[in-house]
């Protein structure tokens, strides 16, 4: 009898161990790189706003992520934002830390006029002393660039911090305008990150 009462036990206690495991979270494929629902930035939990692919000619570059608090479909809904915020960029090939952040300095001229880049240009030269840090970014690196308010952008490689904190939401926002913008690097990525595909 004891020993039937016991095997009870065991079994309703797996069974509730299984109900209370916490739930997978869905991810979302791109190229082969996986992106994840949900994020944690600062503390709060960001929802995934869309993913796409970087291609230049025939290569595929890199898939991107874009994390929102609420999802948002339109540039200026983005670019408003108040809370935190992450792009993660899965790389799917190697590419020389000077060709990405050579990459980086043209979207982002393209995209910013003369008065805007000389008003985040301490931050842009941190950011290009971020690069300066990695000689190669290699397939399956992973690069998070996080908007933490109060504080500034923050990136990371493969879960590693980088660099100081860059302060001016601008600068995030300009970043943010590199695949967003009027001339995006790809313009394919930009309805992709906008959640239109």
């Amino acid at each position: 009898m004891r020993r039937r009462q016991l095997i009870k036990s065991l079994v309703a206690g797996a069974v509730l161990a299984a109900c209370v495991q916490p739930p997978a979270f869905a991810t979302v494929e791109v190229a082969g790189a996986k992106f994840d629902d949900i994020a944690t930035v600062a503390g709060k939990e960001l929802k995934l706003n869309g993913a796409g692919l970087r291609k230049k000619v025939i290569f595929k570059v890199y898939a991107a992520a874009l994390y929102l608090a609420e999802k948002k479909t339109t540039v200026p809904d983005v670019l408003g934002a108040t809370g935190p915020r992450r792009v993660s960029i899965i790389m799917l090939r190697d590419v020389t830390s000077d060709d990405f952040g050579k990459a980086f300095m043209e979207g982002l001229s393209s995209n910013t006029d003369k008065i805007e880049r000389t008003r985040i240009l301490p931050q842009t030269m941190k950011f290009g002393e971020v690069f300066a840090q990695i000689q190669t970014l290699k397939k399956g690196d992973q690069m998070l660039l996080d908007w933490i308010p109060g504080e500034g952008t923050q990136c990371y490689l493969n879960g590693k911090k980088l660099g100081d904190l860059m302060p001016d939401v601008a600068f995030y926002n300009a970043v943010l305008r590199i695949w967003l913008g009027d001339k995006p690097v790809d313009s394919s990525l930009k309805p992709a990150l906008l959640g239109e595909r």
